[in-house]
């Protein structure tokens, strides 16, 4: 994407930006099961079809469609996982992103109560196929949610990994379980971060785990009474490094796959680091990626503010500096 090219207000739903995405959106408002089910039979790849759940689970009143769908084939493991995500994000809207301590007891309830009646389903599913990626990863989502602890999200998390090994959706859950904020410590978090970006194959979105990592234990600074911390700890030469090399191997490596939907999220991911550490000539190829394809996450950590804007403004000071 060049900087002269016009640039617009950033579009952030996928299916607002993937003709096949839409589609599928498509297919779940007018309840067609058979559309839905041969979409996701197109997706060879597994980030790909947890972006495409992503989508069924974010259709108001999309558990309707699927409880029918469910009912005419109760041993679907595709219906029964997307049924799942759905009721997880009913119950994630309810609890909101706030800290646990600011969600009101009832809420929380609620919560947990969507979440146990996806389990039920998953667990099933994982059970009768045990090579089921996307069952796998909404189950390390609901033990997180649920509480049950890093010992357990890990193990989902492995279960997953025996047969997928390089699950950018899962591996974003285990890393957000070992951030302090859930549990976990800052060096458990960032060790699994370098080893999923070292690990995985060249062009694989995992490297936007390392810049996942810095962004949280910056917006964990930022809470404290030294706003400076955040973007102290950022600014670090070794945190630079670790970034660029990272993105070298990932998101800006000849072999990264044209159109995955993945990516996106991850050079968001890169230019949101580069840009609260005030880097903008190293966000500018990620942001020349990027065009108007933003995403809520991780913009939503920067200056406390609107996403929206903190993103047209990083991008259009790093473009003019790249």
């Amino acid at each position: 994407m060049s900087a002269h090219l016009p640039l617009g207000r950033p579009v952030y739903e996928p299916a607002d930006r993937i003709p096949a995405l839409a589609d599928l959106r498509a297919h779940v408002h007018r309840q067609d099961w058979d559309a839905v089910a041969a979409a996701f039979a197109a997706l060879g790849d597994e980030d790909d079809r947890a972006i495409a759940s992503r989508v069924v689970g974010e259709q108001h009143n999309a558990e309707t469609f699927l409880n029918g769908a469910m009912a005419q084939d109760p041993g679907d493991p595709l219906v029964r996982s997307l049924l799942a995500e759905r009721l997880i994000r009913l119950g994630w809207g309810l609890r909101t992103s706030a800290r646990a301590h600011d969600v009101p007891a009832g809420r929380f309830q609620q919560f947990h109560g969507y979440l146990r009646r996806a389990e039920l389903l998953l667990i099933d599913v994982c059970a009768e196929h045990p090579r089921y990626a996307l069952a796998w990863y909404l189950r390390t989502t609901t033990s997180r949610g649920l509480e049950l602890g890093l010992g357990e999200t890990r193990r989902r998390y492995e279960r997953l990994a025996e047969h997928h090994p390089h699950h950018y959706a899962g591996q974003q859950q285990l890393l957000q379980q070992l951030c302090p904020k859930w549990g976990g410590t800052w060096e458990a978090a960032h060790s699994f971060a370098a080893q999923c970006a070292r690990t995985a194959p060249p062009g694989a979105p995992a490297g936007a785990l390392v810049a996942i990592a810095q962004l949280e234990q910056y917006a964990d600074a930022r809470d404290g009474s030294d706003a400076r911390r955040g973007e102290k700890y950022l600014a670090a030469p070794e945190n630079r490094a670790q970034l660029l090399a990272a993105a070298r191997h990932s998101v800006l490596h000849p072999d990264a796959r044209a159109g995955a939907y993945a990516h996106t999220d991850a050079h968001n991911a890169f230019a949101a680091a580069h840009s609260a550490a005030a880097r903008p000539a190293d966000a500018a190829p990620h942001f020349r990626v990027l065009g108007d394809r933003g995403s809520t996450f991780p913009w939503n950590y920067l200056g406390f503010g609107d996403h929206t804007t903190e993103f047209v403004r990083h991008r259009k000071t790093a473009l003019a500096t790249g």
